[in-house]
């Protein structure tokens, strides 16, 4: 995929940020990475049934970036493997500082 292909893993919104995921169900943990390229995947225990995974989703997002789970919104994609997530009243700069912090990197 290049580069103008591949969505941004954290881009602005009048009312906060929106982050890019590709959520893999059933696995065996969850837990975040991020990939070579950039992108944010993120593992979830729960199967993809009556919205189970999305809300595991959100609520590990909501734990690892030490927010409210009711400031996250799934935007688009929530029948998709790569979702679009509204995060309220957090602008992008934080998101990117907080979402480096959950994944262990030094900003």
């Amino acid at each position: 995929m290049t580069d103008s292909n591949r969505m941004p893993l954290v881009t602005a919104h009048p009312r906060g940020s929106m982050l890019s995921v590709t959520v893999v169900p059933r696995a065996g943990k969850s837990s975040l990475e991020r990939l070579a390229d950039g992108t944010l995947r993120v593992r979830v225990a729960a199967p993809p049934v009556d919205g189970a995974a999305n809300d595991a989703l959100l609520r590990l997002l909501a734990q690892a970036l030490g927010l409210s789970r009711s400031r996250l919104t799934i935007s688009s994609g929530a029948s998709s493997r790569r979702k679009r997530i509204f995060v309220e009243d957090v602008s992008p700069d934080v998101l990117a500082r907080s979402l480096d912090s959950a994944l262990g990197n030094r900003v």
